[in-house]
This record gives structure tokens, sequence and C-alpha cells, in this order.
């Protein structure tokens, strides 16, 4: 049976990216210590400063993750999907492939670097999926603030770890019973994990990969 992620024209897309998004790895040169990046990674003030050195960067989701987001939007029948950190576009477009197959729904994205929302724009077209994404260009503490759906099935978090839990706190009042959230590098958003690993926040935590923490909503 066919569906919207391994069919053309989204799967030839997906490997064209993946394979620039390799390139751009290994060829870019980045003139920041490992030792800063970290620092700056978890601090809530010089975020935007980390990123904007990384902007030439893909930083996209690992192919694993990416079925898995596909994956995990399917069994949920998932409508309504909130992503946090667009770059360029990948793990948009594996959601976006989700929403198509599960008949209708929107996905809601939102990142600050200009020319990322340009290429993610462009490359959501080339799928054919623009119909079921909306990018927001800004801060995703003021883009995601409003105008949100009245439920959410999914979110990504693949932005600013150190706004993880801040992120959520706008999120998760829509959060319907049973909602699933997929946070990558969660590894380096301590209190994120310290917060959504306690039950009595009303979540259940699990590592389900190297650095991908998957939580669920509880009714």
């Amino acid at each position: 049976m066919s569906n919207t992620l391994t069919s053309a024209p989204l799967a030839a897309l997906l490997d064209k990216l993946f394979q620039q998004a390799n390139h751009a790895a290994n060829t870019t040169t980045v003139m920041i210590s490992s030792a800063d990046q970290e620092r700056m990674m978890t601090s809530k003030t010089e975020y935007r400063a980390l990123y904007g050195q990384l902007k030439n960067l893909w930083l996209p989701v690992t192919r694993e993750t990416g079925t898995l987001l596909y994956m995990l939007a399917r069994s949920l029948r998932a409508r309504n999907i909130i992503e946090f950190g667009t770059s360029f576009g990948i793990s948009a477009l594996h959601l976006a492939a989700a929403l198509q197959d599960n008949g209708g729904g929107r996905l809601i994205t939102s990142e600050f670097e200009p020319q990322k929302v340009a290429k993610a724009r462009e490359h959501i077209q080339a799928a054919g999926l623009s119909s079921r994404v909306e990018i927001r260009e800004g801060d995703a503490l003021q883009t995601l603030a409003d105008n949100l759906p009245q439920t959410i099935d999914l979110v990504l978090l693949d932005g600013a770890k150190s706004l993880y839990c801040d992120i959520l706190a706008l999120l998760e009042p829509r959060l319907r019973p049973g909602a699933l959230i997929v946070a990558d590098n969660a590894d380096y958003a301590a209190d994120y994990l310290d917060y959504v690993r306690n039950p009595q926040h009303g979540y259940l935590s699990v590592p389900v990969a190297e650095d991908v923490e998957l939580t669920f909503r509880l009714g």
C-alpha cells in the first residue's frame, strides 16, 4: 500500500535533502567551540546568537526520527500538530505527509531564521504539501502564544533546547489526553526532562533513542 512518505515526489525529495544536510554538516565551518555551543544551547539568553551562528546548518532530525514522527502522527490519527524549530523543513515534511495520509489537518511550525523559513517553504511546496503546513516566522515564544487549535494531538520540540519548558507551558492547556510530545536532543534540556518525567505533572515519559524523549499526556 502506497503512502505519501514513500511515494513521489516526497521520497526522492527527502533523499536529496538528507544528502544536502549531510554535505553541509561535513563542509560548513562553525566558528564557535563545542564548549561554547553547549553553554549557549542551554542558555535562555544566548540561544539566538548560537542559532544565528548555525543558520547555514540544516540541523535535521535523523531519518529514523523522521519515520517515527510519521508513524506516531498516523497512529494518533493526528489532525493538529505543533512544531518548534522548522529549520529547512525535513521534519515538517514527515509530519505533513502523515496529515495528508490521515485525510487532513494542519501543522503549525515556527522558525526565526528568515532564510530557513524561505527554504522550508520551498521544500514543502515541492512536496505538494503546502496546504497542510503553516510556517510562522519569528520567536516561538510569540508565534506559538496564540491562534492555536483548541486541541493538539502531537508536538515536536526541536528548537532552542533551553526553551523546551517554556514552549510546553504555552501548549500544555491545549494538549488532549493521549497527546504525544517528541523532544529532539532532549539531553540538553535537563529542566524539561525533570518536568515531563514527573508523573505529578500529568505525563509519562521515556527516552526512545540516544537523544529523543517521547512523552505521553495522561488523561
